[in-house]
């Protein structure tokens, strides 16, 4: 079976037996951005909330619950967007070589695929409080929504932003006082929105013309030539409303400033290097959304951890 070309080279899948690979392939697992930026809004709600009084311990196990959750349900969910889409995916150069239309994976063995990865996701949920595991199942219906998405709207990337920015909600939820609902973890959530719809328009880049042929809609299509200044400003929105969460939540001037280096240093130069008529720039500049997140991470828990480690080093 061809190795996709967003595979990262000499994965440990690679050394799995032959009749695993294609099962692994269908969970994307050679390809673990996809988990990353599920997880990192999780991790930015617990970092937010905890502003101004630091973590606590089982924010440790928080944060592992999203680490196993992300990889359970991104799997699961490219697992069934791949029964979905199986049809679509054998017309396009780039799916093609997927488990399922490839004939690697039957289908019904797929959707045992899709039931034991869910199983999974929910051994991590329960490591939630319970407002924080209802606040994660109310996002089902939008996971389940999206693969019909780019058949009937031009903005699919809206909706994944809806589905993906989730954990922002569930993390923020976690670390809160019970039916409390912290204003911040609102401009947080829309704050992720607007960042997946960018790097997700930056993604699609690398379809649009297998799409126009099959009459996929996206972002990357309904931008046009105009996909970078609108991006951009897509980046910006998300800068802006991660700003104002910070300032809900009472952050100090420092994390202001962090935001803004991300945003010059990290996002400018990779709108810059993305370029869908050059072979794999669209793709490098997705990846390096991983790095942006990670980044937002350690904005928002500089003033929790300094918080946290204050009695240790006075």
């Amino acid at each position: 079976m061809p190795t996709p070309a967003d595979s990262l080279s000499r994965h440990w899948t690679e050394r799995l037996p032959p009749k695993w690979k294609p099962y692994a392939q269908l969970s994307r697992l050679d390809r673990p951005i996809g988990w990353q930026l599920l997880m990192l809004p999780g991790w930015m709600g617990i970092a937010l909330v905890r502003t101004n009084d630091g973590f606590f311990q089982e924010d440790t196990l928080y944060a592992g619950a999203f680490l196993l959750g992300a990889i359970a349900m991104r799997g699961a969910g490219c697992t069934y967007n791949d029964i979905v889409d199986r049809d679509i995916d054998a017309k396009v150069a780039r799916t093609r070589a997927r488990p399922i239309p490839s004939g690697a994976v039957a289908l019904r063995s797929a959707w045992a695929w899709l039931v034991a990865q869910c199983a999974l996701g929910l051994v991590a949920l329960m490591a939630f409080p319970v407002m924080a595991q209802i606040t994660a199942l109310a996002a089902l219906p939008l996971v389940a929504l999206y693969p019909f998405m780019k058949r009937i709207t031009w903005w699919p990337q809206a909706w994944l932003g809806l589905a993906f920015s989730w954990g922002a909600l569930v993390g923020a939820m976690a670390v809160s006082i019970p039916s409390q609902w912290p204003t911040e973890m609102f401009a947080l959530y829309a704050g992720c929105i607007c960042w997946v719809i960018a790097y997700d328009t930056i993604y699609a880049l690398q379809d649009r013309e297998d799409d126009a042929l099959i009459g996929v809609r996206s972002t990357a299509r309904l931008f046009g030539d105009k996909w970078r200044p609108i991006t951009t400003g897509f980046y910006i929105a998300a800068l802006a409303l991660w700003g104002g969460a910070a300032y809900l939540a009472g952050a100090d001037w420092p994390t202001v400033a962090g935001l803004g280096l991300v945003g010059a240093f990290l996002i400018w130069p990779l709108i810059q290097h993305a370029d869908p008529d050059k072979e794999g720039t669209a793709l490098a500049a997705f990846k390096q959304n991983a790095m942006v997140g990670l980044a937002i991470v350690a904005v928002f828990a500089f003033e929790p951890l300094a918080r946290t480690l204050r009695p240790f080093l006075n």
